[in-house]
């Protein structure tokens, strides 16, 4: 299981996802932590477990005990997270956004690892999750930390490929059916 083989699952239709993921993660410039943990986060986020069994393996062969943990703890977390925020922000009745969360997350503050790759995968994960609120309070956390744009960009570029390969693959594995 690895990059190759899931670019090998992508159906002749769909070469330009293939391309794309050979791109953004086979020639990414990001450092291996980074990618990886970027990598590992939003497969999670997508939901696919095609996509999922076929990165896990070398996400984690790239990163630390503590970085592979705590890029599934960010996609736990943001799960929740994007689901509350997006809520909050979409309803109406703006008084939600005064009341306490009461929602645990601590893991946000202590995630085990540099707080800039933490931020750096919930901001991936936000993106497709679709948190507006999320994708802004990440990204400025980011850019404080003096990421630049072109390295931000880099993360929604990978969740849009993750994402679109594993909507992909897992129709045409439900039409397989």
């Amino acid at each position: 299981m690895s990059l190759d083989s899931l670019k090998s699952r992508i159906p002749d239709y769909a070469k330009d996802l293939k391309l794309n993921l050979g791109s953004v993660i086979g020639n990414s410039d990001l450092p291996a932590q980074l990618l990886w943990g970027t990598v590992l986060s939003t497969a999670i986020a997508s939901r696919s477990p095609i996509v999922l069994r076929e990165l896990e393996p070398e996400a984690k062969a790239n990163l630390s005990p503590e970085a592979y943990t705590a890029a599934k703890a960010a996609a736990a977390v943001m799960a929740m997270n994007n689901v509350f925020y997006r809520t909050r922000h979409l309803l109406s009745d703006h008084e939600y956004g005064t009341l306490r969360a009461g929602l645990r997350m601590n893991v946000i503050g202590n995630p085990g690892v540099d707080k800039v790759d933490f931020e750096f995968w919930s901001f991936a994960v936000s993106a497709i999750n679709g948190c507006g609120m999320c994708l802004d309070s990440h990204e400025q956390v980011l850019r404080k930390a003096d990421v630049s744009r072109e390295v931000v960009q880099e993360a929604f570029k990978i969740a849009a490929v993750i994402q679109a390969v594993a909507a992909t693959l897992d129709a045409e594995a439900a039409l397989a059916d």
